[in-house]
Formats: C-alpha cells, sequence, structure tokens
C-alpha cells in the first residue's frame, strides 16, 4: 500500500481542499475522454455505413468492440496500479487512448477502425477505476459522496453530450473528427497529470492471480459479446446469442469457485457479506440495466420518429444533463452528511415518474411536454447513480475499498450492456411485429430506395408495394404510418424501463439513511490506492 496523497485533509473536514479539487479536474479530463467515446460514435454509424459501405450489424461493433475492451482490462487496472504506480498507469493509459483515437481517425475500412476501437477501448478502460481510486485516496472515506458526484459529472453527462459532440463534428467538419478532438484534450490530461498528480512510489503487492485473470476477463467479454450479439440476431435464443454467452457464463461460474478458496483473489467475492456493499450491488444492476437502456431509447426517437438530425437529437437531450447538473452536486454533499438512503430513493421515483410518462409516446407528443419530463429525470439521476456507488464505497474498510470499487465497476459495465441490448431486442421485435415494420428495415437499409421507385420495386414484395401505395395517400403519407408504428414500439419499450427502475426501489429501500463513520486517522493514511 502507497501512503496518501500529499496534501489529503483529514477525516472530519467538510470540505474538499484545492488539492483535492485539482485531482477531480484530471480525473474528470481522462473519464470525459473514456465515457464520450462510448456514445460519441453511436450518431456516426449511419457514416460509417456510408463512407465503408457496410452493414448496420457491423458498424455496431465500432461501439460494441469499445465496450467489450472497456470490460475486460477493468480486472487488470489494481494489479498493474500496485505494480507501476496510479500516476504512471494514469499517464499510460491516456497515452494509449491517444493512439488509438488517431489510428482511428486514420482508418482506412471498416475492420481497421473496429480494430482500433478495441485499442482505444484497452486504455480507456482503465481511466475511470484509476481516477476513483486516485480521489478516494486523496479525500478520505467520509467525502466519497462529493467526490462520486465530481466522477459522476462525465459519467452521467457522457450519453447526452456524446451525441451532440459528434453530431455537430459531423456536420461541421468530417467523421474523422470525433476521434481526432480526443487529441487535444488527452494532451492536456497528460500536462494536467504530469504537473498535478502527486508522485507515487510502487510497492510490492500481493501475487497476481493469474488463473483468475484467464477466467473473469475471457468470460465477462464473451458473455457481453454474446449478449451485444442480440440487437443483430434479434432474439436470445440463437446460436450466435446462447455459445458465447454460456461459455462467458460457465468461465464466471469457475472464477467464483476458484475467487473463494483463493487467499488473494482477483475480486473478493467475501465482500458480498457487507450488506451495504450487497444492497448496493442490486440497486446498481437493476439501475444500469434500465438507465442505459433507457439512454439508447432517446436519440433513435427524436431521429427515426421525429427525424432530427443528429445534433438537434443530442441538443433535444440537453435537459436532461442541466436536472443531472443541478442535483447531483446537492446529493453528493448531502450523501455523506445524511447517508444515500433517502436520495436515492427520491431520484428513483423522479426517473421513474418520467418513464411513465414516456410509455404513452406518440410520433406528435409536444416538446414542451418531453423536454420538462427529461429535466426531471435528469434531476432523478443526479440523485441515484453516485449516490449508490458511495454507499458500496463508504461502508469498507480500507483494505476492501479497492477491491469494492473494481466490482462495481464490472457490475455497472455488464448491467448496461444487458440493458442496451434487452431495449434494442424489445424495440426492433415491437416494430417489426407491425407491417410497416419490415418496409422501414429496407428503407433503413437502403436509404436511396426511398427516393427511387424502381429500386423500392424491387426491394419489396407485392404486398409491401401495396401496402406502401395505401399508406402514401393518406394523410402524412407513407413516413407518418411509419414514424406512429415505431413511436408505438417506443412506447412499449418505455414501459418495460419502467418497471426495471421500479424494481430498484426495493434494494434501494435497504440502503443506509445516516452519515458514514470516518476511519481512523490512522487508517485513512493507509487508503489503497490501486484496484484489485
Amino acid at each position: 500500500m502507497t501512503s496518501a496523497a500529499p496534501g489529503a485533509i483529514p477525516a472530519d473536514s467538510d470540505k474538499l481542499d484545492k488539492g483535492v479539487l485539482k485531482i477531480a479536474g484530471v480525473t474528470v479530463l481522462g473519464a470525459i475522454m473514456a465515457i464520450l467515446d462510448t456514445t460519441v460514435v453511436s450518431v456516426a454509424l449511419t457514416t460509417f455505413q456510408t463512407v465503408f459501405e457496410a452493414s448496420t450489424a457491423t458498424v455496431a461493433w465500432t461501439m460494441t468492440g469499445y465496450t467489450l475492451a472497456l470490460a475486460t482490462v477493468i480486472p487488470l487496472t489494481g494489479w498493474a496500479a500496485d505494480r507501476f504506480g496510479t500516476k504512471r498507469l494514469y499517464m499510460v493509459s491516456i497515452g494509449l487512448f491517444l493512439i488509438g483515437s488517431v489510428l482511428c481517425g486514420l482508418a482506412w475500412d471498416i475492420t481497421s477502425l473496429i480494430v482500433f476501437r478495441v485499442l482505444q477501448g484497452l486504455g480507456g478502460g482503465m481511466l475511470m477505476p484509476l481516477g476513483m481510486t486516485m480521489l478516494t485516496r486523496a479525500a478520505g472515506p467520509t467525502r466519497v459522496g462529493r467526490v462520486m458526484a465530481v466522477l459522476g459529472v462525465p459519467m452521467l453527462l457522457g450519453p447526452i453530450l456524446g451525441p451532440i459532440l459528434g453530431g455537430w463534428l459531423i456536420d461541421i467538419a468530417s467523421w474523422h473528427w470525433i476521434f481526432f478532438i480526443n487529441v487535444p484534450i488527452g494532451l492536456g490530461a497528460l500536462y494536467a497529470a504530469w504537473k498535478i498528480l502527486p508522485k507515487d512510489t510502487p510497492t510490492p503487492s500481493e501475487s497476481f492471480d493469474f488463473v483468475g485473470m484467464a477466467l473473469l476477463s475471457p468470460g465477462l467479454a464473451a458473455f457481453l459479446y454474446g449478449v451485444s450479439s442480440i440487437p443483430e440476431v434479434g432474439t436470445f435464443a440463437h446460436a450466435r446469442v446462447l455459445a458465447p454467452a454460456l461459455i462467458g457464463l460457465a468461465l464466471m461460474v469457475a472464477f467464483v469457485f476458484h475467487a473463494l478458496r483463493k487467499d488473494h483473489p482477483l475480486i473478493d467475492l467475501h465482500l458480498f457479506r457487507n450488506r451495504n456493499l450487497t444492497v448496493s450491488v442490486l440497486t446498481m444492476s437493476l439501475f444500469a440495466i434500465a438507465f442505459f437502456g433507457a439512454m439508447l431509447l432517446f436519440p433513435l426517437y427524436f431521429q427515426q420518429v421525429r427525424l432530427e438530425s443528429s445534433l438537434s437529437a443530442g441538443l433535444l437531450l440537453a435537459p436532461q444533463g442541466l436536472g443531472a447538473m443541478l442535483t447531483m452536486p446537492i446529493a453528493g454533499r448531502l450523501t455523506d452528511k445524511y447517508g444515500p438512503g433517502r436520495f436515492v430513493l427520491t431520484g428513483i421515483v423522479l426517473i421513474g415518474g418520467g418513464l411513465a410518462v414516456f410509455t404513452q409516446l406518440t410520433a406528435t407528443t409536444p416538446y414542451g411536454v418531453i423536454l420538462p419530463v427529461l429535466f426531471v429525470m435528469g434531476m432523478g439521476m443526479g440523485m441515484t447513480m453516485m449516490p449508490v456507488m458511495s454507499a458500496a464505497m463508504s461502508s469498507l474498510t480500507h483494505h476492501e475499498v479497492a477491491r469494492g470499487s473494481t466490482l462495481m465497476n464490472i457490475v455497472q459495465q455488464s448491467a448496461g450492456s444487458i440493458g442496451t441490448a434487452l431495449m434494442s431486442v424489445i424495440l426492433t421485435n415491437q416494430f417489426l411485429s407491425k407491417p410497416s415494420g419490415d418496409i422501414a428495415q429496407v428503407l433503413r437499409d437502403n436509404p436511396a430506395a426511398a427516393a427511387d421507385p424502381q429500386l423500392l420495386g424491387q426491394l419489396l414484395t407485392p404486398e409491401q408495394l401495396q401496402l406502401v401505395g395505401q399508406w402514401s395517400a393518406q394523410p402524412g403519407g407513407l413516413q407518418a404510418v411509419l414514424a406512429g408504428d415505431m413511436a408505438s414500439g417506443f412506447g412499449v419499450t418505455f414501459i418495460v424501463a419502467t418497471v426495471l427502475v421500479a424494481a430498484c426501489l426495493i434494494p434501494a429501500f435497504f440502503l443506509p439513511r445516516k452519515r458514514s463513520e470516518a476511519l481512523p486517522e490512522g487508517e485513512q493514511a493507509q487508503m489503497p490506492v490501486a484496484m484489485h
């Protein structure tokens, strides 16, 4: 273990000093790059499809490959931080991410782009857990809520600002710049890390759990690969889904048996003896499935139903970010004083109420209704995700914080991938169950067919052509029918998201409702600096 960062403030202080805030700024810069790149690419998928003449399923792997790399590298972060030092590893991670970003911008075909996105993810996956470690070490356990609120800024705003930034860069420049924009941010983060982060001396750590790494990382990657394939094949019962998912589950089950027998496993499963951590994991799992799944739906609705541009779709999500910005720092401060329980419950109610409104979504729902509801949901988000993280972190001893942080990161990443796949499948199946669904799929895969009757005639069956003729004669034409059917599918999918959010109330009810006790001063000085 390394000693506390120079300038770390006493455990009983109520304020974050200038040194902690500087470290927070460095970690946020790194986290912004990693998290924005999970969403900024989403608005460029259609562009990739056109430029590289690739299918929708193929270009989707520019996002899936990045996500899998993020999840796979997380378990390695703790050992590497102990072995090489947090500052050094943080700078190496930023450098790796920068190299991947430049190569992505120079990609010559879809295959090279996917490979370079994986390289990006290998660097980006370490930035969030390393940032969480450095902030926890600098601020101390009684300020976990506030430092988690700092890290929550990129985590909550990434899904909102990503589409805005991506759409704007594509509109004014080209798709290359959604990757090149990382260069000035990354160079700034590297310089800031070099100047601001305290020097740490790597110390001998527990032996690396090679068996655990060989089981957990491939198992996690295989499982998420199977789950991520669900939207493409449209069903859970498909060999492309079941084979990797079952292999991944088998490897993870084997890891569980291995971890329960080993003295120093990669992830310490005995942490689940801690009631607060167990409750936090359950709450985070359900919340991440619903939250990240719902985040997928909003930009799709604006672009596919309301025919907004990428930039406009991103801007329409801004009220959500404003709501989160309003409540997140307040919730972080009050969580440290009164515990996370009451704030998480309130946040879940706000989010669930907002999603319930969207279950009645139509193709013409006024933006005067949609935008205020998004603002309210944003307020709920600011009161939910990071206080749940705080509940897990603040309840652990100084020997357990690193392993608990890693566990929460893995849970969040896995649950988010499951949520995205689940909502995608429900939405797709809802739409394809309608007569207009197959026609819309043809038009989406062949955009030129909408303006070329001869090509459209070659792609559609006689029955489908007859339906197109009938719908075209109705008020609003074919687009009005397609938009109405799509909006109906979104409404049903939001019902599922609402139920999942409501289910979060059950474990959240058991979250602590009082302030965490500070560790003794001597123990705080040994606050761990690495994740295992």
